[in-house]
């Protein structure tokens, strides 16, 4: 007899506490059910069930195997689930939420780019540094850079996002050229709002040197404190992936190369892995393929 029917049988049974409900609800007869119990018990080669005139309970053994009968019919779900998506064309509309530097510098390109390919899914791209509710707004996938993540989500690391020190050549000719971490203290230094407290953290030489500063620009968006540093409004901490055109055109100059700031993990976060839309799905492996490296594409040098 099919051994997967068996299962869902004894799992059904177990549920219900009666053969006759668990028939009804599987829309077999009492007596199919009977067989179908004996075939699970023939290959556990262990008795699942008390049996009475009364009522039904289980046994040790099939407490201990029910948990495990529970996952494989949630499995064999979910494989006929994905067997059926992939034979479709992937559609439908994709919520992305990501910081407004990162969807600037790398991520909405690719999102064109997956476009391309499956030109039948729309896109939703939300921006900004503060974190979504992926339930209450609908997001289907955030594109989160941090070392904390939520338990509860589903993550896969998409890359390593690293961070220079830097400022424009007019303001270090203005102020001077800070040759070790302590000279710092005396720049002007701009922060993000959701940032590192009032100090610089590097490491080096082994260790982590934490730098105390003074701020005198602060702002909640990367993308200003990019502009800012631009200006030359002071130094700055910023992104490598938003950094690259700057530091080719000499209009952003890398201070303290020695020092490297913490490394924060680039995540796609979702809410499950249980029948996920196949537009998803595709999206989560190509956004993996493109960002895959170690240093990141974005830091690769040519």
């Amino acid at each position: 007899m099919d051994r997967l029917t068996a299962v869902r049988v004894f799992v059904e049974v177990a549920d219900c506490g009666s053969l006759t409900q668990a028939a009804e609800h599987l829309e077999m007869s009492v007596a199919m059910v009977s067989r179908y119990l004996a075939a699970a018990e023939d290959w556990f080669d262990a008795r699942l069930l008390h049996r009475t005139t009364r009522k039904l309970s289980l046994t040790d053994a099939g407490f201990s195997v029910l948990s495990v009968c529970r996952q494989l019919l949630e499995l064999a779900d979910e494989a006929q689930y994905l067997a059926a998506e992939r034979s479709r064309e992937p559609s439908g509309v994709l919520r992305v939420t990501s910081s407004g530097s990162f969807a600037d510098a790398q991520l909405t390109a690719a999102l064109v780019d997956f476009q391309r390919q499956y030109e039948q899914v729309e896109i939703v791209l939300s921006v900004g540094d503060k974190a979504a509710d992926l339930v209450g707004e609908r997001v289907d996938l955030a594109v989160r850079i941090t070392n904390t993540l939520d338990p509860v989500m589903i993550t896969r690391p998409l890359a390593r996002c690293r961070s220079m020190l830097c400022a424009s050549p007019n303001y270090l000719e203005r102020h001077g050229v800070p040759r070790v971490a302590e000279d710092l203290r005396q720049h002007r230094c701009i922060a993000h709002a959701f940032g590192i407290g009032k100090q610089y953290r590097f490491a080096y030489g082994g260790e982590t040197l934490s730098v105390p500063v003074d701020w005198c620009f602060h702002t909640n968006e990367t993308s200003v404190l990019r502009r800012a540093v631009l200006s030359g409004a002071g130094v700055g901490m910023l992104p490598t992936y938003y950094l690259g055109d700057e530091l080719r055109s000499g209009r952003l100059v890398q201070l303290l190369p020695d020092h490297e700031p913490d490394v924060l993990g680039i995540h796609a976060i979702y809410l499950s892995r249980q029948h996920q839309p196949l537009a998803l799905r595709l999206l989560v492996d190509f956004l993996v393929a493109r960002f895959a490296g170690e240093p990141a594409p974005w830091d690769q040098i040519p």
